[in-house]
């Protein structure tokens, strides 16, 4: 899961850029990028590890540009390290090539393979490289059909910002898997992974980029087509669940409302009637922790506190750093919880790794009882097209039971929100929506080596 952004034809582009990057800071947080294309078409990349900074703010002010694309990332393929980091920058025959990843290459390590038995050298390990190679060789007239073509055999999740020369090209996958957004600063073309960053640099939002859709920017204005072939749609529910933003629209419809909907449908199948107060394991569970309290007619009560200088526990690239977090992310509200019968609402549980510190957290505040509410179904199988959870063995629901998972937690009880119920819920459901990491329904053939590190260590 990646955050992606990119302007056409704006003096201010690579500020702007930053700006949009800053919005999308809480889908990637091991790296960060900006590449910025000016008047004469020359391409300069600033990218550093980490989140954005001070040190890249003074770097890209000596790299101005009338187009620019960003990115944030969070790996799923190839290892955290700086030849990884995005955008792509390469000089190829018919000019420079730049592209900003979200998503998930099913097929990487063939096409990979095919490329480096032709003659390819790759200088990353990250399954986005493929899609610049194949940029590369392309022979196609227009940037348009180059992109295309490139895309033609790619299988799997992929929302694209890309810039061939002077032309700024956005696409999506066909079946949509990733969010992509449309909006104009201006007579300037915005694209972003989420709303918030167009509302950030004050853009309008025109509408989504459309699965399968390539949309392409030049001097002669935008122009759309629809070259790859159409296929079943199966946007992420988990964008609504966990990754996208309260504030952002994606896929159409407002995060913050699917998340309430979400706790009011748990609040239903998994009441707490005995309890005397919900609170949420922040941020990501706000919106659902106020539905649940809204249906169920308790209190909803800050009892946990978050440190926000401390990014998210869910993302970080190793379990060491999972464990770190946790314990300097989060503190209780002892006045709170003391004594208190309490509904704890949480949007997953992915490996039990914070869940379970969280527990241990709250007791220690002096909580009667706790009990665990989840506005998504136990995790159980590995997500391919974009999220970090590559073998069942990491998952604490493909292991244990729902009553071994409350006891493993130290829970009075556990309550995970149906499938049915979560579909239900979302704007668009119950259809339309990839789930395959909670019924096992994957839309595609996984990948034949799902390591995510197949590709080397990239040290």
């Amino acid at each position: 899961m990646c955050g992606i952004f990119g302007v056409h034809g704006h003096p201010d582009a690579v500020r702007l850029t930053q700006l949009g990057l800053y919005s999308l800071q809480h889908r990637g947080q091991e790296s960060a990028g900006v590449v910025s294309i000016n008047e004469k078409g020359d391409a300069r990349a600033v990218r550093s590890m980490g989140t954005m900074s001070d040190a890249m703010t003074e770097e890209l002010d000596r790299v101005p540009g009338v187009t620019a694309i960003g990115h944030t990332r969070y790996s799923t393929t190839g290892s955290s390290s700086i030849e990884n980091a995005q955008p792509v920058l390469a000089r190829t025959k018919g000019g420079f090539v730049a592209l900003a990843h979200n998503g998930n290459l099913t097929n990487a390590a063939e096409l990979r393979m095919e490329l480096e038995d032709r003659g390819s050298i790759f200088s990353s390990t990250m399954d986005s490289e493929v899609i610049v190679h194949r940029l590369a060789r392309s022979n196609a007239d227009s940037p348009d059909d180059r992109l295309a073509e490139a895309l033609c055999e790619v299988e799997g999740a992929f929302s694209l910002i890309v810039t061939i020369g002077d032309t700024l090209l956005a696409a999506r996958d066909p079946r949509g898997w990733r969010p992509l957004v449309f909006g104009r600063l201006g007579n300037a073309p915005v694209f972003a992974s989420e709303t918030c960053a167009l509302d950030i640099v004050g853009a309008t939002y025109e509408r989504e980029v459309q699965p399968g859709e390539i949309i392409a920017v030049d001097a002669g204005g935008v122009r759309s087509s629809f070259p790859l072939p159409r296929r079943e749609l199966k946007r992420c529910v988990f964008e609504y669940v966990y990754f996208a933003r309260p504030d952002s629209r994606v896929f159409g419809g407002s995060v913050d409302r699917a998340r309430r909907a979400l706790g009011k449908r748990l609040a239903r199948e998994h009441p707490a009637p005995d309890a005397e107060l919900v609170f949420s394991v922040p941020d990501s569970s706000n919106s659902a922790a106020l539905g649940f309290a809204e249906e169920s007619g308790l209190p909803y009560e800050l009892a946990l506190i978050r440190n926000h200088y401390i990014g998210r526990t869910f993302i970080q690239p190793t379990q060491a750093g999972r464990d770190a977090k946790v314990k300097v992310k989060y503190n209780p509200v002892r006045e709170v919880l003391e004594g208190k019968k309490v509904v704890m609402v949480d949007d997953s549980i992915v490996r039990g790794t914070t869940t379970r510190g969280l527990v241990a957290l709250v007791r220690g505040a002096g909580a009667r009882e706790v009990h665990m509410r989840v506005s998504s179904p136990p995790v159980t199988g590995p997500c391919y097209y974009g999220i970090d959870t590559p073998s069942r063995e990491e998952l604490i629901a493909a292991r244990l039971s729902p009553e071994e998972i409350a006891r493993d937690l130290g829970v009075d009880s556990l309550g995970y929100l149906s499938l049915e119920g979560m579909l239900e819920s979302v704007p668009g459901g119950p259809h339309g929506f990839c789930h395959a990491c909670f019924s096992g329904d994957y839309p595609t053939a996984p990948p034949t080596d799902p390591d995510k590190l197949r590709f080397g260590c990239g040290c």
